[in-house]
């Protein structure tokens, strides 16, 4: 029986067993009856086919219960700004019951929220304007803890509030140093007619002050307008999270983000963004987007503030994604600025000019490399995402993919013998499937290359029916952190059959999951009951991926063979630092072929690089990037004195200012990539920092190593 089947049966149950009231009037008569109904819909809805068709099959149960209660809590107060002790302590009474809410469609922990909340924000909201009418003294050696986890909820009202004024300090600071950055900026600037009389040092505080407070306000309006509503699909959202990371309820207007975004159809920085612990934070650029042709903004990357043209900049920390998007979303050609956290504690602020995606820049590109010293050619192949336009393809059509355009790059080498090829997969976050197999298949005879377990317990693999290869000789996978699902697939069937070595951090993403959207619309075909909709959609796990040894690659992603120094060390960035994400764990592997001639003396290749990189000096200037940022992380601690906050903010930017110089993900220092920049430049560009980059040139030097070994191993023979 199809699934949807089995959904529309599973909800006529549902009607039988409890009894709604299906008048279409209580739509207008009475909202609150309204929203009680549709949420009590809602939980047995997403209860059912979360028991159903999420892989895990977790019980609902006490521990699952608090699991969801964590998620709520964090997604409610992240900061731990708003609530105290006492009313942590009430609303943990509901904690272990959430499981028997849903259970009963009786939704009780949004209502005690909403009796809290509304005498909290009007207490903080009094809070912030009394404190900020007055200046601060940062003379001292006051010092403000920046990681929430490491705090507790305020004991008081009064401890509450000396909480807001060292927040309120420490903003004020930062503010009054941007001003004085600005000031100093005009001053400089010779176009720059400065009729108006220069601001003193007491205006740059008051102003620092005024637009803090501007900003808090609109905060506030935002959170005492929020609706019953809201707060239920936030507490849908937190049980759903429970089961798993990738797991949503998506809201009717998230769903219509959704698929919008899926179409490809909106204007904006190219950024792939989410909600966690009510922080926006990226997922992953886009290729093409302005994003990433700036190259600043990075995965894991927080997005604090957003000013649009020449606006005041707008606090997003707290805000509902839907609504800070639509402050980062905007017209092609204009201007947006934000304000973003780095993973190592650091401030920065950058402004992308907003435009529409340039696929091009999206999709599979080549390079020819030289090496003068051996006088030999490397190919090097990009490949940014797995990409493959379904709808043309749907019925045999010829549309666009990346397995096609690896053959169409390699065919570029043909006429120049190529000693060993560099397949970077370094930021790609997966995409098709069916195009990390095959993208295998053209290197490796045929064959298993995935598993996938799917809800029922069964196995199905995934296999390369072409025997055919594009390609024969000593293969180099580059990948980071930021390589996840399908390019942890590729990586790790090419490793698995000993085809290529895999050089990069310490590990892959691990995102070892398939995800499948329910839209809730459809499993409700009665018409009385239209009143209650729309009632958004269910994205939930229903599938892990398993290598051909039989391995997970959930969680633990997958280990290089050669792992450099990476400026990604300190950050906590992976599926090992998701709540509640599901275990790595192992199925029986399937027979399968080593290629002809595997790679086996991996342990004197790596030996070898190690070596080389000890002494390289951008692999120096990597590590100690790295050491500072690790550094920067563990110091969470800042000080409020302007003397020591402005030093820190001077090795920031010097910090920076070394990071982008040729480091991989970012721009040359010396010329950066830009909407305006005509292809030919955009080409040239690319080419010079593929040349310049240390991994790139690493993975050569170990394909050296590796045709060396070989013919040692020929002449023995």
């Amino acid at each position: 029986m199809r699934l949807s089947t089995l959904r529309k049966l599973l909800l006529v149950l549902i009607l039988c067993l409890f009894s709604f009231n299906l008048a279409p009037s209580h739509g207008n008569d009475d909202p609150a009856r309204l929203e009680t109904d549709r949420a009590k819909l809602l939980s047995y809805m997403i209860l059912n086919d979360l028991n159903r068709y999420h892989f895990s099959r977790k019980k609902v149960d006490v521990e699952l219960s608090r699991a969801a209660f964590k998620v709520y809590l964090k997604q409610l107060d992240p900061q731990k700004r708003y609530l105290i002790k006492e009313d942590v302590e009430k609303l943990n009474s509901f904690a272990a019951r959430i499981g028997d809410e849903m259970k009963a469609g009786t939704v009780q922990l949004p209502d005690g929220v909403a009796e809290i909340m509304s005498q909290r924000i009007p207490q903080v909201r009094e809070m912030v304007r009394e404190i900020l009418s007055q200046d601060f003294d940062f003379s001292g050696n006051e010092t403000i803890e920046t990681d929430f986890d490491k705090i507790d909820f305020s004991t008081s009202l009064t401890d509450l509030r000396e909480r807001w004024r060292i927040t309120l300090k420490y903003q004020t600071l930062q503010r009054y140093l941007s001003l004085l950055e600005d000031e100093a900026a005009l001053k400089k600037d010779d176009k720059v007619d400065r009729k108006k009389k220069t601001p003193s040092d007491q205006d740059l505080r008051k102003t620092a002050r005024e637009k803090i407070l501007k900003s808090y306000e609109t905060s506030f309006t935002r959170l005492t307008q929020e609706k019953l509503r809201d707060r239920y699909d936030r507490y849908f959202n937190a049980f759903t999270k429970a089961f798993d990371p990738h797991t949503d309820y998506m809201p009717p207007m998230d769903k219509e983000d959704f698929d919008i975004g899926m179409k490809g159809q909106l204007e904006g920085i190219g950024a792939t963004l989410k909600e966690e612990d009510g922080y926006v934070k990226v997922v992953s650029i886009v290729p093409g987007g302005p994003a990433f042709i700036q190259g600043s903004l990075q995965p894991e990357d927080t997005i604090l503030k957003v000013r649009e043209g020449t606006g005041d900049p707008i606090e997003i920390t707290d805000m509902k994604l839907r609504d800070a998007i639509n402050h980062i979303r905007g017209k092609k050609g204009t201007e947006v600025t934000l304000t973003v956290k780095k993973p190592g504690g650091a401030f920065v602020t950058m402004t992308l000019v907003r435009d529409v995606v340039q696929l091009e820049d999206g999709f599979v590109k080549s390079l020819l490399l030289h090496d003068e010293k051996s006088g030999k050619s490397f190919g090097y192949i990009k490949i940014p995402s797995f990409y493959r336009d379904f709808e043309k393809t749907r019925f045999g059509g010829s549309g666009r993919n990346s397995t096609d355009d690896v053959k169409k790059e390699m065919d570029k080498f043909h006429e120049v013998k190529i000693s060993g090829l560099v397949l970077d997969l370094r930021n790609n976050g997966g995409g098709a499937l069916t195009d990390a197999v095959k993208t295998a298949g053209l290197f490796i005879k045929d064959g298993p290359v995935v598993q996938a377990k799917g809800i029922d317990g069964k196995i199905s693999v995934l296999s390369n029916d072409d025997p055919d290869i594009i390609f024969e000789g000593p293969i180099i996978v580059l990948v980071n952190k930021f390589s996840a699902s399908a390019s942890e697939i590729l990586a790790g069937a090419l490793q698995d059959y000993g085809r290529a070595i895999i050089i990069g951090g310490e590990h892959t993403h691990g995102k070892g999951t398939v995800q499948t959207i329910l839209d809730l619309n459809e499993e409700v075909s009665f018409q009385n009951m239209d009143y209650l909709k729309p009632l958004g959609a269910l994205k939930l796990t229903t599938q892990k991926f398993y290598r051909i040894t039989g391995e997970s690659t959930q969680y633990r992603g997958i280990t290089p063979d050669i792992v450099l120094p990476d400026r990604f060390t300190s950050l906590k960035s992976g599926e090992q630092y998701l709540d509640n994400a599901l275990p790595w764990d192992t199925i029986s592997a399937v027979p399968y072929t080593k290629w002809q001639n595997p790679v086996v003396h991996i342990s004197a290749l790596r030996e070898k690089s190690e070596q080389r990189v000890k002494f390289k000096k951008d692999f120096l200037e990597i590590s100690e990037f790295s050491r500072i940022t690790t550094d920067e992380q563990k110091k969470s601690m800042r000080s409020l004195n302007i003397g020591i906050a402005k030093k820190e903010l001077e090795e920031t930017r010097a910090m920076r200012e070394k990071e982008s110089k040729g480091l991989h993900g970012s721009r040359s220092a010396d010329k950066k990539s830009t909407p305006a920049m005509s292809a030919d430049e955009k080409k040239e560009l690319w080419n010079k920092e593929v040349k310049e980059d240390a991994y790139v040139g690493e993975a050569i030097s170990v394909i050296l190593d590796l045709i060396a070994d070989q013919k040692k191993v020929s002449s023995l023979n």
